[in-house]
């Protein structure tokens, strides 16, 4: 998983549930001690020596907030016929209301079911609001820029870091059909020195330029594979057609444009995956 793929609101769910499990350690009651009685020899139990509370509000909600990770992550995946991210939000309401009536059923609540009660009580809400709110749906971490994306690995389709694919930073790109150090066109002129032109091969020239213009979208083979950035999240569909998205892309993230189909983008993810991009509306250039 693409941990620039994560949101504020997959923070907070991330942190609840750590919360949660280290408040599964900690006091389940308290009892007071009456005077004169050594009560040192007593400990106080916590929720590891209640299986059914466990179960049922501390590793439920630990489980809850993975499966809503891994079903952001890989929107598709299903349990019982309900999305993946579907499912763990069931599970955290479901671990709120156990805890919510446990803590009205024990007089003595400790300080480990009080904060497990509050950090199921987060949980829940992140993973309900996050899909929602526009301040949980912004980026966890700030982007990189394209460049840095291809740092330290190596580079999709034989692309050398800082070099090509028309990322920025990237070397200046002879026009279509030039030589470098060569004239547009012309073998064997040099750079900056006119070369004698041939009529017939000039106005051949001038057509093909006029080409994508009057047909629409440029050939296939003319394609500049290229990085850009999505405005808000959009599902990422199979090559095969598929109507299950294989991933979703990210606002805030670079992904890498391979070719054009139509008005559709086929787009390779950071962990090597590639799809069909069928909305292209408002996408970022890099």
């Amino acid at each position: 998983m693409n941990i620039r793929s994560l949101t504020r609101g997959d923070g907070v769910v991330i942190g609840a549930a750590v919360v949660l499990f280290i408040a599964s350690f900690l006091d389940f009651s308290s009892y007071d001690c009456p005077q004169g009685v050594d009560c040192s020899r007593f400990d106080s139990p916590n929720a590891w020596d209640a299986l059914g509370i466990l179960m049922s509000v501390y590793l439920a909600g630990v489980i809850a907030a993975a499966l809503v990770i891994v079903g952001r992550a890989m929107p598709g995946r299903k349990v019982v016929g309900l999305d993946l991210g579907q499912f763990g939000v069931a599970l955290t309401v479901f671990a709120v209301w156990t805890a919510f009536w446990t803590i009205l059923d024990i007089s003595n609540a400790g300080a480990g079911l009080i904060l497990g009660l509050l950090a199921t009580i987060v949980l829940a809400g992140a993973a309900i609001a996050g899909p929602l709110v526009p301040f949980l749906k912004a980026p966890l971490l700030s982007p990189p820029s394209p460049a840095q994306g291809v740092q330290g690995g190596q580079a999709p389709y034989g692309v050398q870091p800082g070099q090509g694919y028309g990322f920025p930073g990237g070397q200046q790109q002879q026009p279509y059909g030039a030589q470098p150090n060569q004239g547009y066109g012309y073998p064997g002129a040099q750079q900056g020195q006119p070369a004698q032109a041939d009529p017939a091969q000039a106005q051949a020239q001038q057509a093909q330029a006029q080409q994508p213009s009057q047909g629409g979208a440029a050939p296939a083979g003319d394609f500049t594979p290229f990085w850009f950035a999505v405005p808000v999240a959009r599902p990422l569909y199979g090559e095969d057609g598929s109507p299950n998205p294989i991933a979703e892309l990210a606002p805030g993230t670079w992904y890498l444009a391979v070719e054009q189909r139509g008005q559709s983008l086929i787009a390779q993810t950071q962990d090597g995956r590639r799809g069909v991009l069928q909305d292209t509306t408002g996408i970022q250039r890099g």
